[in-house]
């Protein structure tokens, strides 16, 4: 039996990454998907996939700080599925990088709004929706960087990330009686295109580095945290809200 047989879900930042990772893995597993990035024919290649393996998809491409975007992103699921039950809001961005007394407010608004107020955006949205099926499963990805580890120059991409473990705790109690929960996932050093270590000038050295930060001393595959983000939305964690859930590969433990 499929984990989200019958489930309508979001998934946002699903283009590249942990989303796309996360999208192709819950259409496996049975849901119907809408799909959110910025590239539009991005998102239409993760469709095509999903198309071929047999699953049922459909892509908007938008920013996610746009609450029209999300408003639509709700009515779709809505529209074209009859419903929504599982919203993995994992769009995000490293943002301005620096030390903080010469970092920008425009690079600092930028990144919460990113990380935290599009999150917002898109619970206000989801969990309304969700009400109308009886309960369901919001998903923020956030990060160990300012939950167990400061991280010198990322200050905003830090709170904005931080502030989501915050904003689930609030949601699991407003929307617990409704029968909705909300988890924040949070992942490791993760090889996927936007990590520092597939930065054009990473180098050999910052690679092995960023995998000794780690108990098991490698970042993460896109897929294991995937694997994550499915037990959260499946009722394999019905009894699961209101936490920060740590897929971080050892990062937040380790001193070795």
């Amino acid at each position: 039996m499929t984990l989200l047989n019958g489930k309508i879900a979001i998934v946002t930042g699903a283009s590249s990454g942990i989303g796309r990772a996360a999208a192709k893995l819950f259409a496996r597993e049975g849901a119907k998907l809408v799909i959110n990035g910025r590239r539009q024919e991005a998102l239409d290649a993760v469709v095509a996939e999903i198309e071929v393996a047999g699953g049922k998809a459909v892509a908007i491409s938008g920013d996610v700080r746009d609450e029209a975007l999300q408003a639509r992103l709700v009515e779709t699921a809505l529209s074209r599925f009859g419903g929504l039950d599982v919203a993995f809001n994992n769009a995000g961005a490293l943002g301005e990088m620096g030390p903080v007394t010469g970092f920008s407010l425009e690079g600092w608004s930028e990144t919460i709004d990113t990380n935290l107020t599009a999150a917002f955006l898109g619970a206000k949205h989801q969990a309304a929706a969700m009400v109308g099926r009886g309960g369901g499963s919001l998903i923020f990805t956030s990060t160990f960087v300012g939950h167990t580890v400061g991280m010198p120059g990322m200050a905003a991409y830090a709170a904005g990330k931080a502030g989501l473990v915050g904003l689930v705790q609030v949601l699991a109690a407003e929307l617990g009686p409704q029968n909705i929960r909300a988890n924040a996932l949070l992942p490791g050093g993760t090889d996927t295109p936007s990590s520092i270590t597939n930065a054009p000038d990473a180098t050999s050295e910052l690679l092995a580095f960023v995998e000794g930060l780690h108990a098991l001393k490698r970042m993460a595959q896109p897929e294991e945290i995937a694997r994550a983000a499915l037990f959260l939305a499946s009722d394999m964690a019905s009894f699961v809200t209101g936490t920060a859930m740590l897929a971080d590969g050892g990062v937040s433990i380790n001193r070795t």
